[in-house]
């Protein structure tokens, strides 16, 4: 990550906690040191580690921000200090960090990203398991969901990754010798997190993932000095699709070549032509692309006019080693027109093996698929037509005259007739003709008497000529009709086959970006374009967003690219990191149009394009007019590279509504090809209105939900509100009250009740106060490792000794939670019980670990003996504003307690749900994730099973 002004980063990847990579990183904070680089220690974590510490402690350290949060004070990064201080090269530990709240940046490698806009360099560390993209993958080895992650895209950008790796056996010893832990810490750590077989997919998940980054990095390197040559550093399978039924049989025999060596990768590609209308059934293709995609390969389709030369460009620019093709479909005869696209492959390959595999379609021919639009008869057989019409003649003429004796005029006449049928069947109408004029010459000079002369001295021979001439045209006319007539059904059927998928995707109901993208692509394939937009004309005046496109951009920035990094002096011996650089040869999958769009080709801003035409003017598309004030033009949707930006920077522009246009880069269409055009364009407006109809209906809802809601809370409210105040009034009336003398007794409750209405209030505002942070969404869980034996008992604080009794173990694991929001859930919950509870029953607090499949929890059971909720009211209980039933006598609050206490703890990772307590009675189930090496003693409750 590094721009031509900033700072570069450099990045120790650590195969799993406990490798080191906070010792390599201040071990090239020294070597840097002794060779008079400034360097600082703006946040380093020693972990208690006394090596760790020694190092760190030769350097100069920022002082930390000190930081309170729910009345605990943490300490964080100083970034103003930082930046004051201004150094060469700055440590930051643990770049997927979250801040406290309060911080100016949620995350670290937020301020990090400030650092180097400073021009400071910046060396951080990060585990495998922090990278978003392999959050779900390091679940399932580990069990343990982590909280705090980094986008992997903030990790590619990095001007230099080096990996810190050690073997799974050297680790488990350095953990077993203190090393990484505290001793009280090492055997549940060894038994559950670095039990060898986690640490060796960790292990393989690191490696996997550097490698893919060094092979970006080369991919790069050969694209920008120009190496053609194929480097087999990795195996790279590519496998050709015509969209045929024999797709799936080389999908699975490439996947298998793929499986056989580790790391190797598989592709598919689709070529589709850019002579016309031409290409696969979209049904069978979509198959076939969601076949590769379950076996873990990766899809493209690209676009060439020559399929073996646009198949060796993608797989050249993939750097493939391998290229897996079916055996042809071709009739043998049609090998008289050239070589099939897996010998022309085959041969031009050079240095990627070729496998042509087999399969019970080959020399089936090759069928006509649903949506193919034939637009002509091809330059191959026009070519062999003419070849036969002006070659076959003389050749025909040359073989009989070598033969011995004269052969008469009956059997050339015959022959040469056979000779015209060929080429009107092969080239048409033009090279018949062309065969029957000129064989007609040279039947009159070769063969009918005298010979050696154009004169014919027998009338039966002058009209035998004309009738051959006759036929022959009446022959090669009659062909090229029925060619023509069944091209046009074939037009007609393909046609029909997309008005139908049209009416499908109407009759669906399909809506969304995501939708109107697979359109777009769908129109961009099917009419052979480079690119296909869908522009929308708005006034100066007009705002809102712009919708996304067929691409995307990491965390929605407008056309955000990642500079390629260059390492500094100091950054030699480490792994190159990769770019933002896709693999050359790759079909770009879309592009990104942000809210104030993107620089178009001709400069203006994405929702610029050229100025509206004046006032009474006309526009472009279509011949509309539009309005008369100055605008511009935003892209509601795209895909494909380079997308038109306006209507007169496209080859192709129909109007797809009063304000949108559909826009195609590639070739110019004949008129007929824009009647199917004109369909897709009218889908597509449709579905960017269903989907803007659809906002708005959600829009609706949510203000409807909103006014339900505060129509429910001003139900509840106006009785829980006036009940405290009505108390907190009469209690302050009779202290103002000259007419009684009040005694101290008197004085000290009415004390009392004005102090227990005014806690009522507190808690009733807090409630509602954390309901509102919950439906917005500004809840921010600080996840620490937290002992229970310490959170449960201050959740008690305000709840009578004798109405609660406390089960919890002290050799509970630490969970990983925020303390004040799992104290808040607890307390309310416990509340929730004590008020149904029958009096002198003890409310009880159970909490014991539990192995389940996907890892080790600590479940909290809160126990009461009252009436209990019936199964179908189990879950309405914690909704907002829900009480079932009537609460008791002593009964308050509004219904929230419940939902606020459920919505935190889903905010922490862990679940609140409700059961029935065996003998009478609902018990309150919390379900918390453990910290990650916190695993308790196998024989607590059930074994966790080795994964």
């Amino acid at each position: 990550m590094a721009t031509s002004h900033g700072g570069s980063l450099r990045i120790y990847l650590g195969a799993a906690p406990g490798v080191g990579k906070t010792y390599a990183m201040l071990g090239e904070a020294h070597r840097r040191l002794a060779r008079g680089t400034d360097v600082v220690a703006a946040y380093v974590e020693d972990h208690g580690r006394p090596r760790t510490r020694e190092l760190l402690a030769g350097l100069e350290s920022v002082p930390r921000r000190r930081v309170a949060h729910r009345g605990a004070e943490f300490t964080e990064m100083d970034l103003d200090a930082v930046l004051a201080r201004r150094p060469k090269v700055a440590l930051v530990d643990e770049l997927a960090h979250t801040n406290v709240p309060g911080s100016r940046h949620a995350k670290r490698w937020q301020d990090v990203e400030e650092l180097l806009r400073a021009g400071i360099d910046v060396v951080s560390t990060v585990n495998i398991q922090h990278l978003e993209s392999l959050g779900d993958v390091v679940e399932g080895i580990t069990g343990v969901r982590q909280q705090e992650t980094v986008p992997d895209e903030v990790v590619r950008r990095a001007a230099q990754i080096e990996l810190v790796d050690m073997d799974p056996d050297a680790l488990r010893r350095r953990l077993a010798h203190g090393n990484v832990y505290a001793p009280d810490r090492v055997d549940a750590a060894l038994s559950h997190y670095f039990r060898p077989g986690n640490l060796t997919a960790l292990r393989e998940l690191a490696l996997l993932w550097t490698a893919d980054r060094v092979d970006e990095y080369l991919l790069r390197y050969r694209a920008e000095h120009g190496i053609a040559q194929t480097w087999q550093t990795r195996e790279r399978i590519v496998v050709g699709l015509t969209g045929g039924p024999e797709g799936a049989t080389l999908i699975r025999r490439a996947a298998r070549i793929a499986a056989k060596g580790s790391g190797s990768e598989l592709l598919a590609v689709h070529v589709v032509r850019s002579d016309g209308l031409v290409g696969a059934s979209a049904g069978d293709l979509g198959g076939q692309r969601r076949l590769v995609e379950d076996l873990g390969g990766s899809y493209h389709s690209v676009v060439g006019g020559d399929i073996p030369a646009a198949m060796l460009d993608f797989a050249r620019g993939v750097d493939a080693t391998q290229i897996v093709l079916g055996s042809s479909r071709r009739k043998a005869w049609q090998y008289v027109l050239g070589p099939g696209v897996g010998a022309t492959v085959a041969r031009e390959s050079g240095d990627i093996d070729v496998h042509i595999v087999t399969h019970e379609h080959v020399a089936g021919g090759r069928p006509r698929l649903p949506g193919r639009l034939p637009i002509g008869l091809g330059r191959a057989r026009a070519v062999g037509g003419w070849l036969i019409g002006l070659g076959g003649p003389p050749l025909l003429t040359l073989a009989l005259r070598a033969g011995s004796g004269s052969p008469g005029l009956t059997t050339p006449l015959l022959l040469f007739l056979t000779l015209t049928v060929a080429a009107a069947l092969v080239g048409g109408v033009f090279p018949a003709i062309a065969a029957a004029l000129l064989g007609s010459l040279l039947l009159n000079y070769f063969f009918a008497p005298p010979t050696h002369t154009f004169t014919i001295s027998d009338p039966q021979n002058l009209l035998a000529l004309v009738i051959f001439v006759a036929v022959g045209i009446a022959v090669a006319s009659v062909v090229d009709l029925a060619a023509r007539r069944a091209q046009q059904a074939a037009r007609s059927r393909a046609e029909t086959e997309i008005l139908g998928y049209l009416a499908g995707a109407v009759l669906r109901g399909e809506d969304g970006t995501d939708s109107i993208t697979a359109l777009l692509d769908r129109v961009r394939e099917t009419f052979a374009m480079e690119s296909a937009a869908l522009l929308e004309y708005h006034d100066a005046d007009a705002s809102g967003p712009v919708d996304a496109s067929g691409g995307g951009a990491p965390d929605g920035l407008a056309g955000a690219t990642a500079a390629d990094a260059d390492g500094g002096p100091d950054d030699e011996g480490a792994a190159p990191a990769a770019g933002s650089g896709g693999r050359g040869g790759r079909a770009d999958a879309g592009r990104w149009i942000g809210a104030s769009g993107a620089s178009g080709p001709s400069g203006s801003a994405g929702g610029g394009g050229q100025a509206a035409p004046a006032p009474g003017g006309a526009g472009r598309a279509g011949g509309a007019g539009w309005p008369g004030r100055q605008g511009g033009w935003r892209t509601a949707a795209s895909v494909g590279p380079n997308p038109a930006v306006e209507p007169e920077g496209a080859d192709v522009e129909v109007p797809a509504g009063e304000r949108l246009v559909l826009a195609l880069n590639g070739r110019v269409l004949p008129a007929q090809d824009r009647r199917v055009l004109v369909a897709f364009a009218a889908q597509t407006a449709a579905l960017l209105e269903r989907r803007r109809l659809a906002e708005q209906a959600a829009r609706a809802r949510r203000l409807a939900e909103g006014n339900r809601i505060r129509t429910a809370l001003l139900a509840a409210v106006s009785h829980d509100l006036r009940t405290p105040l009505a108390g907190i009034k009469a209690a302050v009336t009779s202290l103002r009250s000259d007419e009684v003398d009040w005694s101290a007794e008197d004085e000290a409750e009415l004390l009392a009740g004005i102090e227990t209405g005014a806690d009522r209030l507190n808690h009733l505002i807090g409630n509602l106060l954390d309901m509102s942070r919950l439906r917005t969404g500004a809840v921010n869980a600080l996840l620490r490792d937290v002992a229970l034996e310490e959170v449960v008992p201050a959740a008690l604080a305000e709840v009578p000794a004798d109405a609660v009794r406390l089960e919890v173990p002290e050799a509970l694991p630490l969970v990983r939670a925020d303390t004040g929001l799992l104290e808040r859930a607890v307390a309310n919950v416990v509340e929730n019980a004590v008020k149904y509870s029958p009096p002198g029953v003890p409310v009880v607090i159970r909490a014991d670990p539990l192995a389940l499949p996907d890892g080790t929890r600590v479940e909290v059971r809160v126990i009461d003996r009252g009436p209990g909720v019936p199964e179908e009211a189990k879950d309405l209980v914690f909704e907002p504003f829900q009480r079932y039933g009537d609460a008791p006598p002593a009964g308050t609050g509004v219904g929230l307690g419940l939902a606020v206490a459920r919505g935190f703890t889903e905010a922490m990772g862990g679940t609140l749900t409700a059961e029935d307590t065996p003998g009478g009675g609902l018990s309150m189930v919390f379900t918390l994730p453990t910290a990650p090496g916190a695993t308790p003693d196998p024989d607590l409750r059930e074994a966790v099973p080795e994964r």
